[in-house]
Formats: structure tokens, C-alpha cells, sequence
């Protein structure tokens, strides 16, 4: 195994190809390939598929700092993973009409601007490590997710939780960009 495709980038890789896996199951409810599926039985299966996705991505971060197999191809690939992960989550979630429309748009937005920050301020060797509210953020959006997964109780409520932490971290990232 090459030092590029360690474990975290592993985990990262195998967390891209989760994403879409998760979309299917959501969105595939009126194939033929369904019909004799209760809803709910999809919603478990994108749970799982979503649990262990998120699982991975608390893991190679992990396994990446403790036995230091950071890389830049890591760098690369976990932000990626998330994104695709929360892109499958939230998109899927919307065309099943569990998340608002402009909550989408708002965590989507953000996730694009401040990728494409991040990308200027390496190229202008700036720091782009994650702050604790980026870190808070991806937790309260895979919460958010699992629950509207789930059809929960106060999944919607979560939801513009995530929304507002989403916003915060990013007006953190761009103030940090400029005053840096």
C-alpha cells in the first residue's frame, strides 16, 4: 500500500462511495425495484449506510493524527467525503420533502464558498485548518440528517439548528480569511 492510500484516506475514499449509496436509498422510493418495500425499510437502510459513513469520518481523522498519516491527498479527500456525504444527505432529504428547500440552500452555499475560500487561502499559504465551530457544525448536520432520515421528532428544528451553526462557522472562516 502506497503512503498516499493509507487507512484515513481508505475510510475517506470508502466514505465517498457511501454517499451516493445513501442518496439511492432515499430517492429511489417509487422504483420498481421497491414496490414491495415498506418506505421505512429505505429510511433504515440510508440510516445505516449513513451511520457508518459518518462513523468513518470521525475514525480517519483519528487514525490520521494518532499514527500520523496525514497527507495531503488526505487533506484533499476528507472535506470531499464530508461534502459528498452531506450533499447525498440533504438533497436526497429535500426531494423527499423532509428538509426545507432554503435550509438546503443556505448549508450548500456555505459549503461551496467556503471550499472555494479554503482552496485561495492554501494557494496564498494561509492556514485552513477547521475551527471547533466547523467541527460543531458537521456534528449538529449529521444529527440533523439522521434525524430527518428517521422522520423523528425535532428534525426539522435541528435542521435550522444546523442551518445557523452552518452560517456561523462560515462568517468564522471568512472573518479569519480577511483579518489573517
Amino acid at each position: 500500500m502506497s503512503k498516499k492510500l493509507n487507512l484515513p484516506n481508505s475510510l475517506a475514499l470508502f466514505r465517498i462511495a457511501l454517499a451516493p449509496l445513501m442518496l439511492f436509498f432515499l430517492v429511489q422510493r417509487d422504483s420498481a425495484i421497491f414496490s414491495s418495500w415498506h418506505p421505512s425499510w429505505l429510511d433504515y437502510f440510508a440510516g445505516l449506510i449513513f451511520v457508518i459513513a459518518s462513523v468513518t469520518d470521525f475514525f480517519d481523522g483519528y487514525i490520521a493524527r494518532s499514527w500520523n498519516q496525514m497527507t495531503k491527498l488526505g487533506a484533499i479527500l476528507d472535506p470531499l467525503a464530508d461534502k459528498m456525504l452531506m450533499l447525498a444527505g440533504f438533497l436526497g432529504l429535500m426531494l423527499i420533502d423532509r428538509a426545507s428547500a432554503w435550509a438546503v440552500f443556505l448549508i450548500l452555499s456555505r459549503e461551496f464558498f467556503i471550499t472555494g475560500l479554503r482552496v485561495v487561502a492554501v494557494a496564498e499559504n494561509k492556514s485552513v485548518a477547521s475551527t471547533m465551530a466547523g467541527k460543531v457544525k458537521t456534528v449538529f448536520q449529521m444529527i440533523a440528517i439522521g434525524f430527518l432520515i428517521m422522520n423523528w421528532p425535532f428534525a426539522t428544528i435541528l435542521l435550522w439548528v444546523a442551518v445557523a451553526l452552518t452560517l456561523y462557522s462560515g462568517y468564522e472562516y471568512t472573518r479569519d480569511y480577511f483579518i489573517d
